[in-house]
């Protein structure tokens, strides 16, 4: 684990860092060619330096994110603002993470990527890579 996210783990009250845990090690072991580091204060994973999934303590819970997650066709993805392609699982408790719903989610994350790398470049205008 890098050690980034160790020390944001670790200023996590105990439930919300567990659900943290637990969402590390499933991410980890589905994304492991995936680059993991804190980026903007919390843990995210890129493929080719594009941003594919993370997650963040919210006020009330810990939010689970996919930046096109929104093309997951996923009724327990919420999609973000519309603005963007992402969409959201919110957490309270380590017991709500179904295994099984997050490693397809994942899948799809491999598969189902708009390019946020070069948001910047395009002015706002995202583009599908896969």
């Amino acid at each position: 684990m890098h050690t980034n996210i160790k020390t944001y783990h670790a200023k996590l009250p105990a439930p919300d860092r567990k659900i943290c845990e637990r969402l590390y090690a499933e991410i980890d072991q589905a994304l492991p060619a995936a680059e993991s580091k804190v980026w903007h204060g919390h843990p995210v994973w890129f493929i080719n330096g594009n941003p594919i999934v993370g997650y963040d303590k919210l006020k009330d819970a810990v939010r689970l994110m996919f930046w096109s997650g929104a093309d997951f066709e996923e009724e327990a993805l919420q999609p973000g603002t519309g603005k963007f392609k992402d969409a959201s699982i919110r957490y309270t408790d380590v017991a709500q993470i179904n295994a099984t719903h997050l490693q397809r989610w994942l899948t799809k994350a491999q598969h189902i990527q708009w390019d946020y790398k070069n948001i910047v470049k395009r002015k706002g205008k995202l583009d599908r890579l896969m």
